[in-house]
């Protein structure tokens, strides 16, 4: 429970609002943010979560013109025009504006923290059915595959369709070129390299899209007795690794733009050309999501001539370490099993396995978007733990 309001005062000038909790503990609010978010009728549609007031009609200068502890559990804050909003201590608290405050409410939203892992990894299995009945289970499935990036869904029915069963447990599938589900088998004429039996370097999927899917399932229908193992590795945890051996080449591969293009038939047609940096970083320099995907790289190249050589040879290093015994983890998906992992973050690939007249190997794959996996995990968080 949120402690109760001590006291409640404006400061420098009136434009902000400082409030001194029962703990001895204080926040600052800026008065233009306070207006802003007035919870009032006029100002806030409770029915949309969303605001009404309209940003032309707010002053950037607004001070406060009095505040007044109503409760030990509400402030009320009279403006300049004598328009009057009431805030309550539990919302006020989660939104203070410190350090700390803010790196829990992070946390809360967006589940940042990476467990990293490499050839060690234990990786973590699932019930099918129990994700898809137990929201428990459901709930710890989706933590899980936030925090460490893979998760092994077991005991599904080996026919086609059980995809669809459980992007209605999310919420809904990624429709792509390659339509809502697809089907990695070898095939004849082969749109896809993955349609064949050879091998699969380590990759993400579908670089060649300005928004790539977040999320990745692969249901195992049929295995073949040899070869087709799959390989995965934590590309986050590598790219730390490449940044502490190497910063040049991490620099060179986070700020140079790679072209991507796909070009052929399946779902529809499709002609599809994009630019992407091989890793992704946010404001301070780390990784967010891996792009890389050698397949389809294309043959056109949009820089200097004289940097092509230096690029090659950063992303050369970043594929040997992805290749490394140290951090690959190598195992047999069983019919039945459906691996669901991130695919901004963990790279994958397969051995490859003898050709045959008849299909030895069937897999299904489909996509989902992190914002509809979130979506579902915050809304089994607040049902599975009784909080927002």
């Amino acid at each position: 429970m949120s402690p109760g309001i001590q006291k409640v005062e404006a400061l420098d000038e009136g434009h902000f609002v400082c409030v001194e909790w029962e703990d001895g503990s204080e926040s600052r609010y800026p008065c233009v943010w306070l207006r802003d978010n007035c919870q009032c009728p006029l100002c806030f549609l409770p029915s949309a979560g969303a605001r009404r007031l309209l940003l032309e009609d707010l002053d950037v200068n607004i001070v406060v013109k009095q505040v007044a502890l109503t409760d030990r559990k509400k402030i009320s804050v009279t403006w300049p025009d004598e328009h009057t909003s009431v805030y309550e201590a539990e919302w006020l608290r989660k939104r203070c504006f410190s350090e700390e405050a803010r790196a829990v409410m992070r946390a809360d939203l967006f589940l940042p923290e990476c467990q990293y892992w490499g050839s060690d990894l234990q990786l973590p299995k699932i019930p099918f059915e129990e994700i898809l009945y137990n929201d428990e289970s459901a709930y710890k499935w989706l933590c899980t595959l936030k925090k460490v990036g893979i998760v092994l869904l077991t005991g599904a029915a080996t026919r086609q369709g059980e995809l669809i069963r459980l992007g209605h447990r999310i919420g809904f599938l990624r429709l792509t070129f390659y339509g809502p589900t697809w089907q990695v088998q070898d095939k004849a004429d082969a749109n896809n390299v993955a349609y064949t039996t050879g091998r699969l370097c380590f990759h993400t999927d579908y670089p060649v899209l300005q928004h790539p899917p977040g999320v990745q399932f692969l249901h195992c229908i049929k295995q073949t007795a040899a070869g087709g193992e799959s390989e995965v590795v934590d590309g986050f945890h590598v790219s730390n690794k490449l940044k502490k051996q190497n910063p040049e080449a991490y620099q060179i591969l986070s700020s140079t733009a790679v072209n991507y293009s796909d070009v052929g038939v399946d779902y529809c047609d499709f002609a599809v050309h994009c630019k992407q940096r091989i890793i992704d970083v946010d404001s301070r320099g780390q990784a967010i999501r891996i792009n890389y995907n050698n397949a389809t790289r294309d043959t056109v190249f949009d820089i200097p001539a004289e940097k092509v050589r230096p690029f090659y040879a950063a992303l050369k290093e970043f594929n040997d370490l992805l290749n490394s015994a140290k951090y690959k983890f190598t195992y047999k998906l069983k019919p039945g099993d459906i691996v669901t992992f991130d695919n901004w973050r963990v790279l994958h690939g397969r051995q490859s396995y003898p050709s045959c007249s008849e299909v030895t190997r069937h897999l299904e794959g489909a996509y989902a978007d992190w914002d509809v996996v979130m979506s579902r995990f915050r809304l089994l968080r607040k049902r599975v733990l009784n909080r927002d």
